[in-house]
């Protein structure tokens, strides 16, 4: 298990909540079983799920992508959320209530903010989420998607290295009217408000997070 994923959880246990560490693959059903199952165990049930794991695709053009980087992409981004969905709402339908959100992107929103497999993937969260919604008509489990923008994270972090290596990280993020990039704890805000009963009405929904980014068409800024 990385020391991140633990240093996480010891953080959030010293803050005072509650956290276990497990390593799984989102993208294999027995280990979504088991952390889902190690969840209900030890905490005594399952209130929600943030289906967040997923990969960028590396942006190759659509003539160098391969049937097997489509299928990686596409199995981690959209098999992923089908699983953590597929195997918590038992346990939110049981009780009557549950919330899931999952991660997507304004990659699924617009074009031009990633490669076409990852695009692609995005697309198929969004259209699971909505799905989900209605398949779930009357359950009062409530299901959403986040959709970011430029974040720095480690899966976006080679492209922050090489803007500073090239001197050009002040030209990150200037394409939205915020003209910066986001940090993941502004994510980590919109996942905990779907989370909460604070957005008891809030259903079916894609939202985006990105600095205004998909507010219109694309644009370029003056120079």
């Amino acid at each position: 298990m990385s020391t991140e994923i633990v240093q996480t959880a010891a953080s959030i246990v010293s803050a005072g909540g509650m956290a276990h560490a497990i390593r799984a693959d989102a993208a294999n059903e027995s280990d979504v079983i088991t952390f889902v199952t190690a969840c209900a165990d030890r905490f005594g049930g399952v209130d929600g799920i943030y289906a967040n794991a997923g990969v960028s695709g590396g942006r190759k053009p659509l003539t160098e992508l391969t049937v097997e980087d489509w299928q990686h992409t596409l199995g981690v981004n959209t098999v992923g959320v089908f699983l953590a969905i597929k195997h918590t709402v038992p346990h939110f339908t049981r009780q009557g209530s549950g919330a899931i959100v999952c991660t997507a992107s304004v990659a699924g929103l617009r074009a031009n903010a990633g490669g076409i497999d990852y695009s692609a993937s995005k697309v198929g969260v969004i259209s699971i989420v909505q799905t989900t919604a209605y398949q779930l008509y009357g359950s009062g489990v409530r299901i959403n998607a986040i959709c970011p923008g430029l974040i720095e994270t480690g899966m976006t972090r080679p492209a922050f290295e090489r803007a500073r290596e090239r001197g050009t990280s002040n030209r990150i993020g200037q394409i939205n009217p915020l003209k910066r990039h986001g940090e993941p704890h502004e994510i980590a805000e919109m996942a905990c408000f779907l989370l909460s009963d604070r957005a008891s009405y809030v259903n079916g929904q894609a939202i985006a997070v990105d600095g205004g980014l998909s507010a219109s068409h694309p644009w370029v800024f003056p120079r």
